[in-house]
């Protein structure tokens, strides 16, 4: 499909990037580019390590470092919250694997995935509702970076650059340019392709982690110890304010940091589709993702403990955190905080679009092209003006995202047995080409798993003013409900359906 996409050797084909994929026989051409075909041993490179070290890159960013607060702030102990999210992301580490083992299995991309249980054209929907997502989050993400930038800039020129904000944009002059480099460096990486968003991460991942570590001996050594938070005790405990009421917030709590990675349990396979092995894949996501968060959780609450003590005040965000720091070292963490952002947002808010975009039209969008198309919204969102209004609606949606896991994994474990005919996600007329590349079970099981959640999300954006106790309980749980709802409807629908 692409120009400068040749024979690499017998039986394989080289991406617009130069790496090799498996050369497919009988597919059609609407439905296939080189991006998408399955990657060749030899291109399975990823070792644990690659992959743990993809996990930390996108672990260590700002929304990530704000969880633990907003545990401790319903009333949980620091022990309670780190505890609290290091269960979640064991939990949330279940489908991540078993989704990325088709990645690993065959090579196959999420969208190619999709084909299986929702035909060659119905895998259009989910593949594209997943990007949505990421498309406001890489927006949103890149004014953060863009941001970061223009208070070193301004700092260093002793507030030179603050300036009125220009008409229509809202921001000065100095500000945009900022955000468009910063923009421009996710670009960059969008151009070279997906081993070049693994070498970022390989080596950003040591950094980060020593960067995180740095804090937490700042605040330690600068405060005399940790402070009075990390004492202080469970508002749920006996003769506290809440006693008796932990349940009742720890269980909302689990499913809402759950949902925070939850969406990217979906596309995995983007990235496990270059996994060495399964033990790779599995080993390199449990290293990468508990740990790290709960890690990052614990210096959140240290740090802002301690900041009590050496500013008078809690400050939980690491951005207002480094502007009360002060001299060259505000410097040294905005830079970590830059390398944070681009390391989440390359991963986490360009592959999965990129790969949705490309999927609409295989044939005239590659993988680079799709990338450049997430950019290109991320671009005309405006996020410094969208993003105290769409935040919330990011985190609401992606909670209606769950039946699509619930689709796949029935597919893909439960009625197929793990075993794909890898060709014939290429083809019209193959036996996932249900009814005019439509597979009605996989499309019906998706909105009978998003029903039970609609009116919980309707009231969660503020289209309508109440829900009832009983949708309200039901959205609490939205992910969990969506995906064994979904899946369960999708076997029921594929009853008596040929197989792989």
């Amino acid at each position: 499909m692409t120009d400068n996409a040749t024979t690499a050797s017998e039986g394989t084909v080289l991406d617009e990037f130069g790496v090799a994929h498996t050369k497919l026989s009988g597919v059609d051409a609407d439905l296939w580019n080189e991006d998408q075909a399955p990657t060749t041993r030899e291109t399975r490179t990823w070792d644990w390590k690659a992959i743990a070290a993809l996990w930390v890159g996108m672990v260590v960013c700002v929304p990530t470092y704000l969880l633990a607060s907003y545990l401790i702030g319903a009333g949980m102990s620091w022990g309670e919250a780190v505890s609290t999210i290091l269960l979640a992301n064991i939990i949330v580490l279940i489908p991540m694997v078993l989704v990325g083992h088709a990645g690993a299995k065959y090579g196959i991309p999420f969208p190619v995935l999709l084909r299986a249980s929702f035909g060659p054209v119905g895998a259009k929907i989910p593949a594209v509702a997943r990007g949505v997502v990421a498309c406001g989050w890489f927006g949103i993400q890149t004014w953060v970076g863009g941001s970061a930038i223009y208070v070193i800039l301004n700092t260093l020129t002793g507030g030179a650059l603050a300036a009125d904000p220009l008409p229509i944009l809202g921001i000065n002059l100095a500000q945009f340019v900022c955000f468009l480099v910063f923009w421009a460096i996710h670009i960059y990486f969008i151009r070279n392709g997906t081993e070049s968003i693994r070498w970022l991460e390989t080596y950003a991942a040591p950094f980060l982690l020593l960067m995180g570590l740095a804090l937490l001996a700042w605040a330690y050594f600068k405060a005399g110890g940790f402070g009075e938070m990390l004492s202080t005790p469970s508002q749920f405990d006996k003769g506290q304010p809440k006693e008796g009421q932990f349940w009742s917030v720890f269980w909302p709590s689990l499913t809402g940091m759950i949902g925070y990675w939850a969406t990217l349990a979906l596309n995995i396979p983007d990235f496990t589709r270059y996994a060495k092995s399964q033990k790779d894949q599995l080993v390199g996501q449990a290293v990468g993702l508990p740990i790290p968060m709960a890690l990052f959780a614990f210096i959140a609450s240290a740090v802002t403990s301690a900041t009590v003590v050496i500013f008078g005040e809690a400050i939980w965000d690491p951005i207002a955190l480094t502007e009360k720091m002060g001299g060259f070292t505000i410097i040294i963490a905005l830079f970590a905080l830059i390398v944070a952002t681009l390391t989440t947002n390359l991963a986490a808010n360009v592959v999965a679009p990129a790969h949705g975009f490309s999927n609409l039209a295989p044939s005239a969008i590659n993988l680079r092209k799709g990338g450049y198309i997430t950019a290109g919204i991320g671009l005309v969102m405006f996020p410094w003006i969208l993003v105290n209004h769409i935040v919330g609606w990011l985190i609401a949606y992606s909670a209606l995202l769950g039946p699509i896991a619930g689709v796949m994994l029935a597919d893909y474990y439960l009625l197929r047995k793990q075993n794909l005919k890898v060709e014939d996600l290429f083809r019209h007329n193959g036996i996932y080409s249900g009814s005019n590349g439509w597979n009605w079970a996989g499309i019906l099981a998706l909105i009978i798993g998003i029903l039970p959640n609609l009116p919980g999300f309707l009231n969660a954006v503020g289209v309508t003013e109440s829900v009832s106790p009983f949708f309200a309980t039901i959205y609490t749980y939205a992910w969990f409900v969506g995906l064994f709802v979904a899946g369960a409807a999708y076997l029921l629908l594929s009853m008596g359906k040929k197989k792989a």
